[in-house]
């Protein structure tokens, strides 16, 4: 394995602060350089940004992010183990790496931005990925604080966030990421190349924002698609009957026995309206 940079292998730090990944908070470690270099090189060229990572560990990723000559990279980790790891990557990079302790899910992203785009690159905890995206692609002001999101998740939720009309994976995911980006599977990832290895294959999710995606409120698009599909196998008519049932889709111009998964992102924006 080729190196990026001067301190020790991902195994050593691992042994020497006694680190190994913990279940209860998702952790799942990649010590492949190579391989972490290469999710970061997904975002595109980093050289003068403002990087943030979520779930660093022992900073396999942030080291890669370093050393593609990011301005500043801030990264949030809640297990307080990992943190001298990731202060000796700090000592390595001066001035360039902040570290903040904390809980991903109640960060005020908008805030860290400070007026200037982020991007966030992130190998996510699999236990709140999905629900930090959502986070990430609803806020009230669009275009939002962030350039683009490069995340890992497992493969099916990966493909859940790409899925079109009609496939077996269309769902509230791909309609809310459809809605207000252009996402796309860059590549997968194997569980061998993780300590401990997930039962399942990973892949990196590349999102960038849409400049005008269509004029709806988050809050009503979310009603709709909540439950729309959370009884996705049932009529429209039925499914919606809690927000209006055959009067909303009447007045959306949608055909009361069609269900959730063959509609577009454009009918689903146009029930938000009507509702």
């Amino acid at each position: 394995m080729s190196r990026i940079d001067d301190l020790p292998p991902l195994r050593e730090v691992l042994a020497a602060h006694e680190l190994n990944a913990r279940k209860a908070l998702g952790q799942n470690f990649l010590l492949d350089l190579n391989l972490t270099q290469k999710i970061a090189r997904t975002a595109g060229a980093l050289e003068g940004a403002h990087v943030v990572e979520v779930g660093p560990g022992p900073g396999g990723l942030t080291r890669a992010i370093l050393s593609l000559g990011v301005r500043k990279l801030t990264v949030i980790e809640r297990d307080s183990r990992c943190l001298p790891a990731l202060h000796e990557i700090a000592a390595h990079y001066p001035d360039r790496l902040e570290i903040i302790e904390g809980d991903a899910l109640t960060v005020d992203y908008a805030a860290l931005a400070g007026g200037q785009p982020i991007r966030v690159i992130a190998n996510l905890p699999y236990n709140v990925g999905t629900q930090l995206l959502v986070n990430w692609l609803l806020p009230d002001d669009w275009p939002p604080y962030w350039q683009s999101l490069t995340l890992m998740f497992q493969k099916e939720v990966a493909q859940r966030i790409v899925a079109e009309p009609g496939s077996a994976h269309y769902g509230r995911l791909g309609v809310l990421a459809g809605w207000r980006t252009e996402a796309r599977i860059a590549f997968d990832v194997p569980p061998q190349a993780f300590t401990p290895p997930p039962k399942v294959t990973s892949s990196v999710v590349h999102l960038a924002p849409r400049t005008q995606p269509i004029a709806v409120t988050a809050s009503a698009l979310e009603k709709i698609t909540q439950a729309a599909f959370g009884q996705r196998r049932k009529m429209l008519r039925q499914s919606l009957k809690g927000l209006g049932g055959e009067a909303l889709l009447e007045k959306a111009g949608i055909d009361p026995t069609r269900r959730a998964e063959t509609l577009s992102v454009a009918e689903f924006c146009a029930l938000a309206t009507a509702l």
